[in-house]
């Protein structure tokens, strides 16, 4: 879904199309939407969705009525009701996927309140548009001193402006409720524009900043993840993870989402697994589990007496001691089990085929005497 015009220059910046990563296309933007629908004819007497999604800044979308019946398709720029004014978007979706697309976001298609598309925007709306955008990094620069000055206990983290230039929405962070009313009579007064202050949590904060993870790949937040489910250090425990917070959170402070990805994975390997908790019976002593490895389906036990050794078990054959355990048995040691284990490892990783050890070029090199050869003497040879 790249653009092909679109490449990288100097500064970071796409350079074919110059547009900043909102290029015609659509086709390198953050949550780009593949219309699977679009090769595909409307039967006949059906007319096509009079809705389509536009997105504005960074992750906002929002579906509007093209009451008029305007041949619009994905890339093309559209002028949009707003609450006064005119606000300017891109058309991302159009025709039955809306309708997929209103159903999955709870929104009627037949209500009638829903914002019209009011044209294709002219080169006038898109200049005025793109004279805002650039104005946003100074402004937000100037809100947060302001902010500073009045010693408000929040912080400043987006600003986006109405198409038409009349209005601009300021995304805030904060703990606790503030009290912002100085401040937008201030911000007001210096803009000259009229201020919306909305408050935003930390993950939707560093959704719409961006950056990279400790992956070393770019937040999935803001390139492709659209809902934000809760996270529980109990994703953590099932993933025998440390609790460790400077690990387990993200960018934004909370629990990375990632941990979610593989949680029911592992879920399902646990089914079957026998609990952490488990105690085995010996006529040794009584062992604990000391660790336990899903993927090799493989436990370490230790006696309550000696801790600091660990006898390595599988799956099968803890399950096999527990319930013997159930049946008032008794094994009489690990080592038994543990022994098997050993020496199908053992068998396991045999050299069979004559390769060459890994440890060959450790071995130090042996010193060679080498005798100094006596160079000739030019002084010598000129008196002969």
């Amino acid at each position: 879904m790249a653009c092909s015009s679109c490449s990288t220059g100097k500064d970071g910046q796409p350079r074919g199309c110059k547009n900043n990563g909102t290029c015609g296309t659509d086709g390198c933007n953050k949550l780009t939407v593949f219309d699977w629908l679009s090769n595909m004819s409307l039967p006949n007497g059906q007319k096509p969705f009079d809705c389509v999604e536009v997105r504005f800044k960074n992750s906002r979308k929002e579906f509007y009525r093209n009451a008029d019946n305007l041949p619009l398709s994905i890339g093309d720029v559209v002028a949009t009701q707003a609450k006064s004014g005119h606000d300017v978007g891109m058309v991302t979706l159009t025709g039955e996927l809306v309708r997929i697309q209103m159903k999955r976001k709870k929104v009627s298609a037949d209500d009638k309140t829903l914002p019209k598309v009011y044209r294709k925007a002219t080169q006038r709306d898109i200049d005025i548009w793109q004279k805002c955008r650039d104005r946003e990094e100074e402004i937000k620069k100037r809100s947060r001193e302001i902010a500073i000055s009045l010693r408000l206990e929040m912080k400043l983290s987006d600003v986006e402006f109405q198409g038409d230039g009349s209005k601009a929405t300021f995304y805030y962070t904060a703990e606790d409720r503030v009290d912002f009313r100085q401040l937008i009579k201030d911000m007001a007064k210096a803009f000259g524009i009229r201020i919306e202050m909305r408050q935003i949590g930390y993950r939707q904060e560093a959704q719409r900043l961006g950056g990279v993870g400790s992956c070393g790949r770019e937040l999935c937040c803001s390139t492709w993840l659209t809902d934000f489910r809760s996270v529980s250090t109990a994703s953590a425990r099932y993933q025998q993870l440390a609790l460790n917070p400077q690990k387990l959170a993200g960018q934004c402070g909370k629990l990375k989402c990632c941990l979610n990805y593989e949680l029911d994975m592992y879920l399902e390997a646990l089914k079957n697994f026998p609990p952490q908790d488990s105690k085995l019976l010996t006529k040794k002593g009584i062992a604990f589990c000391q660790k336990a490895d899903i993927f090799k389906e493989t436990l370490w036990f230790s006696y309550k007496d000696d801790p600091a050794t660990w006898h390595t078990l599988s799956k099968d054959q803890v399950l096999e001691i527990l319930e013997l355990n159930k049946k008032n048995e008794k094994v009489d040691s690990l080592e038994e089990y543990a022994q098997d284990n050993i020496d199908e490892e053992k068998a396991t990783f045999e050299n069979v085929v004559g390769q060459d050890s890994l440890t060959r070029f450790d071995r130090p090199k042996k010193r060679r005497n080498k005798k100094r050869r006596k160079k000739p003497n030019p002084k010598a040879s000129s008196n002969a």
